[in-house]
């Protein structure tokens, strides 16, 4: 194991004394939330703290058994444990390398998904309808529900803009590498010569604000619409000016709902879309700050960023950030994304790694 990880893993077990002699307290049992917020540092630190003892023993019996390799009537069962403690050992590193590794404190939260068609006119509106499709297929393998707030059907099928809610343990910290521009190339249905198009939609992934640390709107600048909902909202929502549209003045950014019947509920989603776009919009100017200091594998998350490609004639789909190619674009597209999600998290961690060692 490298000296800054025993470094790490030793303050922890310090670490793991203080919140122990602070949880005992009772100036500290008498503040509940503080006594909650020591207690859940608690729970993470004694998980890392328990791990790493873990791996002090079994390094323990690997130098023991080492020792009893020099007895012949040992050595067979000596070869054993070394096997055997070897093979936790590199185990419980990489457990512990992930323990250490920073947590977002938004991967925990719902999200909203906003698929928008690019370049392709009704191509990529086609292929806007399909991503759609792909997020909502996952999400139903996970168990996640799944809600349209907001959606703007083209004429041939599809969506120029389609914005999401997924409910769900883990939403965010799951789909938050899919923001980006999605790319497509395939023969467009309209198509007579049989020509290979490519189109684009653009996907932003962003959290459901935590109304503690959402930003405060100003109801001043604010502009506030209702409208009669269109596409497939069910009959009672057509009949009404049920649907709302706000509008951020100061930075021009919109946010609508038009999926529940009730004005008042769209409303409060709409101002909830629109802190989130917010947030999203300082979260990706610190990235692209970050990004001009060091340029990270799966980059800022920016609409501009081409980030993956799904080319039909070849049954492949290429992510260009991490350079995986798989060619199982249908089972992708029937909500399979487990292996390319997984691949981008291992990836990101590979790169926390890296920084927390030079920090």
């Amino acid at each position: 194991m490298k000296p800054f990880l025993r470094s790490q893993l030793a303050r922890h077990a310090q670490r793991l004394g203080e919140l122990d002699f602070l949880l005992a307290r009772p100036d500290i049992m008498a503040d509940m939330a503080q006594y909650r917020s020591i207690a859940r540092e608690h729970a993470e630190v004694t998980q890392v703290a328990g791990r790493y003892a873990r791996y002090l023993q079994r390094e323990a019996d690997l130098g023991a058994a080492r020792e009893l390799l020099a007895d012949p009537g040992m050595a067979e069962l000596a070869q054993e444990e070394i096997d055997s403690s070897q093979t936790e050992l590199r185990q419980l590193e990489d457990e512990l390398q992930r323990l250490l590794l920073p947590k977002e404190p938004d991967d925990a939260r719902n999200a909203f998904v906003e698929i928008r068609a690019g370049t392709g006119g009704d191509e990529s509106a086609l292929f806007a309808g399909d991503l759609t499709r792909m997020y909502t297929r996952y999400a139903a393998r996970r168990g996640w529900q799944v809600q349209v707030l907001s959606e703007n059907p083209a004429e041939l099928g599809g969506y120029k803009e389609i914005v999401l809610r997924i409910d769900g343990e883990q939403v965010y910290g799951t789909l938050k590498f899919e923001s980006g521009g999605h790319r497509v190339q395939r023969v467009p249905a309209t198509e007579t010569q049989g020509r290979v198009h490519t189109s684009a939609c653009t996907v932003a992934v962003m959290p459901e604000p935590d109304p503690a640390r959402a930003i405060a709107l100003n109801p001043a600048e604010l502009r506030i619409d209702t409208f009669r909902a269109s596409g497939a909202g069910g009959q009672h929502i057509n009949k009404t000016d049920s649907a709302v549209r706000v509008v951020h003045l100061p930075t021009g950014i919109v946010a609508e709902c038009q999926d529940g019947r009730s004005q008042h509920g769209n409303k409060a989603r709409a101002l909830q879309v629109l802190q989130a776009r917010l947030q999203e919009k300082e979260r990706s100017e610190r990235a692209a700050k970050e990004a001009a200091l060091r340029k990270g594998l799966i980059g800022s998350g920016e609409r501009s960023d081409r980030i993956r490609t799904y080319n039909f004639p070849q049954g492949r789909l290429t992510d260009h950030r991490i350079q995986l190619t798989l060619y199982q674009l249908q089972q992708v597209l029937d909500g399979e994304l487990d292996q390319m999600l997984q691949a981008l998290s291992h990836a990101r961690e590979a790169e926390q790694l890296q920084e927390l060692e030079r920090g």
